[in-house]
């Protein structure tokens, strides 16, 4: 087998992964204000913005005050991580994980095509029901599909199984904005008090999404 070769360097640019990413993080925390967010949700703003490199996204998260205790505590335990979107799942670094956590995205589960003709919904919100057996008590990620959130949400109000946490942070320009603002009023409109972290607006993403993950897997960064 040929060996590969290397180019010339014609650029001057930092190349040592672990300077990468110290530089980064000491960039966002310069920059970026926090100081709205829990104590100990600095780590996962950090490298949400991160994966999004949008400081200005600091002012748009919303954390939970017990998000980062119950998220931890639940993925300690060896609960599951269930994703709307196999990018999310693909983006979470398995060796983060404190247990081996399964992590599962349903989607192309084949019932899935079928309830979303029967429901007159997406594929994303109706592989969310498929989440049933398995969501108590489980660390949910939705990166991708605002109606997958608004699916998650009307089972918890009609009374099914509640997660541990949940990483809400669906992109795009119908329903995103609506489905995460429902997310930070659920509490107070329907008595459900999941813990949760959201980014208020359009933004959104499997970046987004699998970053909150890895910082809720493990405290060091």
């Amino acid at each position: 087998m040929t060996h590969p070769r290397r180019p010339n360097r014609h650029y001057e640019y930092i190349d040592d992964g672990p300077a990468i990413y110290t530089d980064s993080f000491a960039t966002i925390r310069r920059e970026a204000s926090l100081d709205h967010l829990p104590a100990d949700a600095e780590r996962l703003a950090v490298r949400m913005i991160h994966g999004t490199g949008q400081v200005d996204l600091a002012a748009d998260l919303v954390v939970h005050p017990r998000l980062v205790t119950a998220a931890r505590k639940a993925l300690v335990s060896g609960a599951p991580i269930l994703c709307d979107a196999g990018m999310v799942a693909a983006g979470v670094t398995r060796a983060r994980l404190p247990a081996g956590n399964d992590v599962r995205c349903l989607l192309s589960d084949p019932r899935v095509p079928g309830l979303a003709r029967e429901w007159g919904t997406t594929r994303s919100a109706a592989a969310v029901s498929l989440w049933e057996k398995e969501l108590e008590g489980a660390v949910v990620a939705v990166g991708n599909a605002p109606t997958a959130l608004f699916h998650l949400m009307e089972m918890l109000i009609d009374g099914g199984p509640r997660p541990a946490a949940i990483v809400g942070c669906p992109v795009g320009f119908i329903g995103a904005a609506e489905s995460k603002q429902a997310l930070t009023e659920l509490a107070d409109r329907h008595g459900i008090d999941v813990p949760y972290v959201t980014a208020l607006g359009r933004r959104g993403g499997s970046a987004m999404t699998s970053s909150a993950l890895n910082a809720l897997a493990k405290e060091e960064e």
